[in-house]
């Protein structure tokens, strides 16, 4: 019971959580006036008893924002979860003392949000996010086939029923030389015909393959002898595994999007993520042995900087310096 609670805590234990670290900076009362509050993973913005803890308490609440999707996407989200990330957000330019936002492209999106609703936007700052070293893959045998890989929750934004569409028409016009999709991610939400696909379509087996689960190092290699990551997403506030598979020389093809424009300084093949046959003609091309989109990318992947956590928590506790 005790690490079910720790593990998932209901919204009135962290609260509970929360004033009782503020009494104790505070010398016995849940005051903390003019000390700074971080709240990293939109926690408990869209209740309705946040905002007076954050008047009652005094802190100055700065903000991690990772995306607004359900706001800007919501046909892509769960039901009522558009109307509950609105609260959320109108919560962050309501109280904030600052926000730190996962990209530029999160801020922009922030700031015609606040600008739709005749918000002011508090202090803010992009940070992108941080990557661990990974392994450079040099040890890892080619599969017998060109692989592609693809990597994240199986839900409509991800895009996954454009991929499988663009390997219908290959495996249509290749059979057995068709080259290999691995799907890697868990599944998640309204993705149905995508379900539907992968577990009906017969044509498909033998060409594209889903992996529920899958250590790090299973990942590392699978990427590692991929011969580029396929990232076809609608939307997205950041992009890790653009970022991952950039730091371990992999080539990217992914979608034309603001933030992936920012994180990918350059590097990645960029293609509308609307319309399949630039997928499927760019997906054939790096398919070949001596595709030269590839190796251009690759030469190009030299010049490539991942962020580092170092970068991330200068740059933020610089800005917080600033702010007043």
């Amino acid at each position: 019971m005790l690490f079910d609670l720790l593990k998932n805590p209901p919204r009135s234990f962290r609260f509970a959580l929360a004033a009782q670290a503020l009494r104790r900076l505070g010398g016995g009362k849940c005051d903390a006036r003019g000390r700074f509050y971080l709240n990293v993973g939109h926690t408990g913005l869209d209740s309705d008893g946040f905002g007076r803890w954050v008047r009652e308490s005094g802190v100055r609440p700065i903000y991690f924002v990772h995306d607004l999707i359900p706001i800007t996407h919501r046909e892509f989200c769960r039901s009522g979860e558009a109307e509950r990330h609105r609260r959320r957000i109108r919560t962050v330019l309501s109280t904030g003392s600052g926000v730190i936002g996962n990209s530029q492209a999160t801020l922009d999106d922030l700031t015609a949000f606040a600008e739709n609703e005749n918000l002011l936007t508090p202090p803010m700052v992009a940070a992108w996010l941080g990557t661990r070293g990974a392994p450079s893959g040099q040890n890892v045998r080619p599969p017998n086939r060109p692989t592609f890989v693809t990597l994240g929750t199986i839900e409509a934004r991800k895009n996954h029923e454009l991929l499988l569409n663009v390997w219908s028409r290959l495996v249509a016009q290749l059979g057995s030389e068709a080259p290999q999709l691995i799907i890697i991610g868990q599944r998640g939400w309204e993705a149905e015909e995508v379900f539907r696909i992968l577990d009906e379509d017969d044509t498909l087996r033998g060409h594209v393959f889903e992996l529920n689960r899958c250590s790090d190092d299973e990942l590392s290699r699978h990427l590692a002898s991929a011969r580029a990551l396929l990232f076809p997403s609608k939307a997205e506030g950041y992009g890790l595994p653009l970022i991952e598979a950039l730091a371990m020389s992999v080539p990217v093809i992914a979608s034309d999007l603001p933030a992936f424009r920012e994180i990918g300084q350059g590097m990645p093949l960029l293609l509308d993520p609307d319309h399949e046959q630039p997928w499927a003609a760019a997906i054939l091309d790096f398919a070949q042995r001596k595709s030269a989109a590839r190796a251009e990318q690759l030469r190009r992947l030299g010049e490539f900087r991942p962020p580092t956590w170092d970068d991330h928590f200068r740059r933020v506790e610089h800005w917080l310096g600033s702010i007043r």
